[in-house]
């Protein structure tokens, strides 16, 4: 444990910076399972299942829990299957 007062609010602020990332996290994977299930079934919502998940993604990418790169890679792989099952 950190002796330090400025220290001490650092941890604290650690975690409640992890419990928010978490959180968000959290939320994207759910987002994203139900865009994979969507496509994978053909529904008619596919397409805004898919725009709700490029749009939490890209949220999490500006917050910085995502890398710029790593939410674009994301989006791409979404939007790749998403118009591969269209295309059926």
């Amino acid at each position: 444990m950190p002796n330090i007062k400025s220290q001490k609010d650092r941890v604290v602020q650690a975690k409640k910076e992890a419990a928010h990332n978490k959180a968000i996290k959290s939320n994207l994977k759910t987002v994203v399972k139900k865009a994979d299930a969507a496509i994978s079934a053909g529904a008619a919502d596919m397409d805004a299942q898919v725009r709700a998940a490029a749009s939490t993604i890209d949220k999490a990418a500006g917050k910085g829990v995502l890398h710029k790169n790593t939410a674009s890679r994301k989006v791409a792989r979404l939007a790749k299957a998403a118009h591969k099952a269209a295309a059926k």
